[in-house]
């Protein structure tokens, strides 16, 4: 079956993999159909992302249709369509055993530290998959992206009494967006690039966005959604007397911290990791009620054979990427 994998920086090659096999006891055998294209995936395409080494089968954010289970796999049914929770962990770890499986100290990240979901179809494990036939392959896509938001909003605690700074409109940063906004909080978005404010001004009524703020400090709860080194040093300096400042994005780079400002203000500084089992659940029902609308957020489309001609493209500020999905 056909893959497509990337052996060095901006370098994606066709290669035939052998056809996946019958899925064994807790396994199921799946068919890729969409395919979430985010800000890992493209640090991964330019040689920066700190978790990718070469060659790599790329995608984590996936849509896929079931097409066999193995004979104990009883939550899944041929036909069914799903999201993929790409987190492989162990289980009995440290991490695992005090439930989070986002923090496996041996954790495998599709299309990060494993090979991914860019190829026809694959075998994964069943209780990664979360299925949900209300939706389609695209939407069911986007969950995973989501579920970073999710995650973030759950580790700062956000309440209706919080206003809250979220850095950077990009893909990471509107699904932080999205959970700050289910939990009530004040918004302010601080985003650099003209047609991400438009966007968010358009689809999120409610929210302030601005380009810059007056001053500091300007939000209980800031998250820094960016993945640049400079801003995420700089967003101690937004965070109000006992605030709480949360890394969503990441970067290769060191980040300088401004020890006086932490400690004068009691700063606390946390790091958000990718998501738990139970937010793809409670993503999947606030899309099938109409809490999310991914549909705004997909802003390019292509097909798996185009995509190596699309993504560089897609690196270009002109092209005003929200969010790309390739469709198998």
């Amino acid at each position: 079956m056909n893959s497509l994998t990337l052996f060095a920086a901006k370098t994606f090659t066709w290669t035939s993999l052998p056809e996946a096999a019958a899925p064994q006891s807790g396994e199921a055998l799946v068919a890729i159909r969409a395919i979430g294209i985010c800000g890992t995936d493209i640090s991964g395409y330019l040689g920066k992302m700190p978790f990718i080494e070469f060659p790599r089968i790329l995608g984590h954010e996936l849509g896929v249709e079931v097409l066999a289970v193995g004979s104990d796999v009883t939550h899944l049914k041929v036909g069914d369509r799903c999201s993929v929770e790409p987190y492989l962990n162990c289980g009995t770890c440290h991490s695992c055993r005090r439930g989070s499986t986002n923090c496996c100290e041996t954790l495998q990240v599709l299309g990060v530290h494993c090979d991914g979901g860019m190829r026809e179809r694959m075998i994964l494990p069943a209780p990664k998959l979360h299925p949900c036939n209300a939706l389609d392959f695209e939407q069911l896509a986007l969950v995973e992206t989501l579920a970073i938001g999710c995650h973030a909003v759950n580790r700062a605690q956000v309440t209706d009494a919080d206003d809250v700074l979220i850095i950077g409109a990009g893909p990471i940063g509107l699904t932080v967006l999205e959970f700050a906004r289910a939990a009530n909080a004040r918004i302010t978005v601080l985003e650099l690039n003209a047609a991400r404010r438009d966007f968010v001004t358009q689809h999120y009524p409610g929210v302030q966005v601005v380009a810059s703020l007056p001053g500091e400090p300007a939000a209980q709860i800031v998250f820094d959604a960016t993945g640049n080194p400079n801003s995420m040093a700089n967003a101690l300096r937004f965070a109000r007397f006992t605030g709480r400042v949360v890394y969503v994005g990441i970067t290769k780079e060191p980040v300088t911290i401004d020890d006086p400002l932490l400690h004068r203000r009691e700063l606390s500084l946390l790091a958000s990791r990718n998501a738990v089992a139970s937010d793809f659940p409670r993503i999947l029902g606030m899309i099938q009620s109409g809490l999310i609308n991914t549909r705004p957020w997909i802003s390019h489309r292509s097909s798996f054979q185009d995509l190596p001609s699309q993504m560089d493209s897609w690196l270009l500020p002109a092209s005003r990427v929200i969010k790309a999905v390739v469709t198998l």
